[in-house]
């Protein structure tokens, strides 16, 4: 008669999490400017294609909002203040 033996063996697991400042600039819909004037200023201030701009008009105005870059809190300031310079309702979320 044999004997089967089981060996178990305990891992630790050691998870990496890594933590991100990553935000997002969101663009809010409004009743005042053209899609042409939010195309525009996203295709200057973001480096939007036009394409991407475009995508992202279309959004905003049925979505109710778009967020339109991420990144750092640092970096999204700057972009975040020429878009409201431009007339446009944008917060960094």
């Amino acid at each position: 008669m044999k004997h089967a033996f089981q060996e178990e063996e305990l891992v630790d697991v050691m998870e990496a999490v890594e933590t991100t400042d990553l935000m997002d600039l969101v663009v809010f819909n409004d009743d005042f400017n053209t899609f042409d004037h939010v195309i525009n200023t996203l295709i200057r201030v973001c480096k939007h294609t036009n394409e991407q701009a475009e995508q992202c008009t279309i959004i905003i105005h049925y979505k109710g909002k778009c967020p339109v870059k991420s990144g750092s809190f640092e970096f999204l300031k700057p972009l975040r203040e020429a878009i409201c310079e431009a007339g446009i309702d944008a917060r960094i979320l």
